[in-house]
């Protein structure tokens, strides 16, 4: 290739485009939660204040791309052509890293990406010229690189885990305490004052966070830092008065206007902050290969000096990339998705669990009531009264996993509480030079909240900390994969420039599209006819509901069943597997129904008591039948798995008749149930002796073979297991169907 660094200049800048997608995607969730998660204002209004905050934020943004540039390296100690090496692995692993966890759906931090990017490529590039050096040992890496960087942001994650999550929980309890759940009368008396606070706090944040390093701030620096109690005092006061002002003019609550100038604020100071994180590399290449160009020196020996200089980001690239960040907002759907995570965390009341219970947040969760119980009794009882009345939540409340998706996750009390305590403490460490994470801090303050409002209940707690823990071991998986990715990437560069660059390349795109591709069809299959819950409040609504569930039950045994037969018949252990994880997700689906029985039976009218036996019941054969596909599946793919010697012919031949009949019976039941002719659940009745009948006739006919012939203890084992199995999933059947007819005649 003729110049390979214009080719690794233009992908550069290709792929700054793909890192601001996907950096958005992820980052999104730090200022759009707490107002999505409120849902007192449109998304759409939502959508369009926060996408303004972004572009003002982008094209106001400093553009000192200094992390990039010095900030984890000397660029002094390196040449042209390793730096272009390194910002190629920055880049190409970034982009990777931050796709990952948004196809988990987990929020991380762009910020340490980037820099532990930085820091493991050019820790691996430092090493190679220290071994290429005779006077050099890697006691000297302290020369190529800022190594205090990595451990700012190391105690940063600490820190603002600590901080953020202790503050944002003392603070929603308070305010609890003030406002109680049923706020909108207290809101009146004390809007005012609340709103001064909040709305003080969040425009300070704008200014010392969101616009610092911009243009206007340079001019505003000296007035801010000279007067900022008073500036703060005089906000206060004017403020106040306007939420005073604002609740008696318009009649509604100040609250509706924290959250807005909230999200434009935390908006704002996303883009005006970290837009370097997305762009910062791809520009000091273009000024690094503008400055080498022009020189006439050999790439492998030219000096770049040049990057410790500051040089600001052109407007018109700030206003590509405030456009690409604000059209990535609108239309990521793996932004919606990292939301949701920290949305689904912070529920106020009873949802689908994404992450299951583990051995710490049990441990956690068990430290924590015994230490809230042990404080709990140090209290006076009325003192203990008087709290326990401001958390008590009205009905509301109580409504099923489905629905409450649908609802407002939390109030506005906790919304405007989340962006009021993550806009005041980030600008304190700003102003203090701590180092705290915007994405940490405002991820931490909602789990805060979260807990201080008893949202993590003994219904949830063992869920919603293992979500927090996984969060939290997810930054950490940030830095280290960052770090060690970053450094084999610049290995392999160095190694063949110009084979591995395209290479890598082609490689980022196909897992990119691939990553895509795979999210897309699960989202598909997410949205695929499972089973349905009962909402229902008759008897016969519940039984015509159910009939929808009965087809889709059978329909999948029939495809569960027929599956494992063909994997055993062909030793094909990845069918077996599948048939295995379809096992699995049809009994998840079930436990689901039967976590649904509490809201069901709330729901039902008094004379319909009759309706939840029956649901009750259905579940129970559910179950059973689910039970009963899970023992073969799980069978057989052991057997397989562990390379046993395959079923006989004889034996193939007897269960694939069984599965001929069993398929004639289970088209019989899908075509009564779809047309809801019931009255004929009695011909399937009275096949059941037939088949039961049949299934003994095998069994019988293996104990001879067994006795008489030749045959691996295995085989036996597994096929006496199989029949034994169907014969329980027959039955099941039968007492489902027996259930369905007699209930159906009343």
């Amino acid at each position: 290739m003729d110049n390979i660094y214009l080719f690794m200049l233009v992908a550069l800048a290709v792929l700054a485009v793909l890192d601001i997608v996907v950096g958005v995607s992820n980052d999104a969730i730090n200022f759009l939660n707490s107002a999505i998660g409120s849902k007192v204002i449109s998304l759409r209004t939502i959508m369009i204040v926060a996408s303004l905050g972004i572009f003002i934020g982008a094209i106001f943004s400093s553009g000192m791309m200094e992390v990039a540039r010095k900030g984890i390296f000397n660029p002094g100690e390196f040449y042209f052509d390793e730096i272009m090496i390194i910002f190629m692995a920055v880049i190409l692993t970034d982009i990777l890293l931050l796709d990952f966890f948004n196809t988990l759906g987990l929020p991380t931090s762009t910020t340490v990406s980037i820099v532990f990017n930085l820091l493991g490529a050019s820790v691996v590039m430092s090493i190679f010229k220290i071994i290429s050096s005779d006077s050099q040992t890697l006691a000297d890496i302290g020369t190529y690189i800022n190594t205090d960087k990595a451990l700012t942001i190391i105690s940063g994650i600490l820190l603002s885990v600590v901080i953020s999550f202790s503050v944002g929980a003392l603070v929603q309890w308070v305010s609890r305490i003030i406002f109680t759940f049923q706020f909108e009368k207290k809101i009146k008396n004390f809007g005012a004052l609340f709103g001064g606070i909040a709305l003080t706090s969040i425009t300070y944040f704008i200014f010392i966070k969101g616009l610092k390093g911009t243009p206007f701030y340079s001019d505003l620096s000296g007035l801010l830092k000279n007067n900022e109690f008073l500036i703060v005092a005089i906000s206060f006061v004017v403020l106040t008065l306007f939420s005073f002002f604002f609740q008696k003019v318009s009649s509604k609550s100040i609250l509706i206007v924290i959250i807005l100038i909230g999200t434009f604020g935390l908006a704002l100071a996303f883009a005006g902050n970290d837009l370097v994180n997305f762009i910062g590399v791809s520009m000091a290449a273009y000024h690094s290969y503008e400055a080498w160009s022009v020189s006439g020196i050999d790439p492998t020996l030219f000096s770049m000096e040049s990057l410790d200089k500051k040089v600001p980001a052109e407007p018109v690239l700030l206003f590509l990339a405030g456009g690409i960040m604000v059209v990535t907002l609108w239309f990521s759907k793996k932004a919606k998705n990292v939301a949701e995570t920290e949305i689904g965390l912070s529920r106020q009341y009873d949802t689908h669990e994404k992450f299951n219970p583990n051995f710490f947040s049990r441990s956690i969760v068990n430290i924590f009531f015994k230490t809230s119980s042990g404080l709990g009794s140090l209290l006076p009882n009325n003192i203990s009264q008087k709290i326990e009345k401001s958390f008590e939540r009205n009905n509301t409340f109580l409504i099923n996993k489905d629905k409450s998706i649908d609802a407002p996750a939390f109030d506005m009390i906790r919304a405007s509480v989340n962006l009021m305590v993550a806009g005041i403490l980030i600008s304190i460490a700003t102003a203090m030079k701590l180092p705290l994470s915007t994405t940490y801090v405002t991820f931490m303050v909602a789990m805060g909240t979260s807990l201080a409002d008893r949202a993590w209940g003994r219904e949830s707690a063992v869920y919603r900390v293992a979500g927090v823990v996984n969060v939290i071991g997810g930054w950490f998986l940030t830095a280290f994969g960052a770090f060690v990715a970053s450094g084999i990437v610049v290995f392999l560069i160095r190694w063949d420039k110009e084979t591995m660059v395209p290479v890598l390349l082609l490689l980022t795109l196909v897992l990119l599209a691939r990553n895509f591709l795979k999210y897309k069809n699960k989202k598909i299959q997410l949205n695929h006819k499972e089973l349905k819950k009962s909402e229902s409040i008759t008897v016969q609504g519940i039984i015509s509901e159910s009939a929808d569930n009965i087809v889709n039950v059978i329909s999948r045994t029939s495809k569960i069943y027929s599956n494992f037969l063909n994997g055993l018949s062909t030793q094909d252990s990845d069918l077996l597997k599948k048939s295995k994880k379809g096992v699995a997700k049809l009994g998840g689906e079930i436990e689901e129904l039967r976590d649904n029985i509490f809201f069901l039976i709330k729901s039902l009218d008094e004379t319909s008591v009759r309706g939840s036996n029956f649901y009750i019941i259905i579940l129970a054969y559910l179950t059973d039948i689910a039970q009963s596909l899970d023992f073969i599946s799980k069978k057989s793919y052991k057997h397989v798995n562990n390379q046993h010697k395959k079923l006989k012919f004889k034996q193939f031949k007897d269960l694939k008749v069984i599965d001929d009949r069993l398929n004639l019976l289970y088209k019989e039941i899908i075509d009564i149930f779809n047309t809801r002719k019931f009255e004929r659940v009695s011909l399937i009745l009275a096949q059941k002796e037939e088949i039961i009948i049949l299934l003994n006739e095998k069994i019988n006919t293996q104990i001879e073979r067994t006795r008489l012939e030749e045959s691996s203890p295995k085989n036996t084992t597994l096929y006496f297991n199989i029949l034994l199995e169907t014969k329980d999933l027959v039955n099941s059947i039968m007492n489902l169907m027996d259930e369905y007819f007699r209930s159906y005649k009343k």
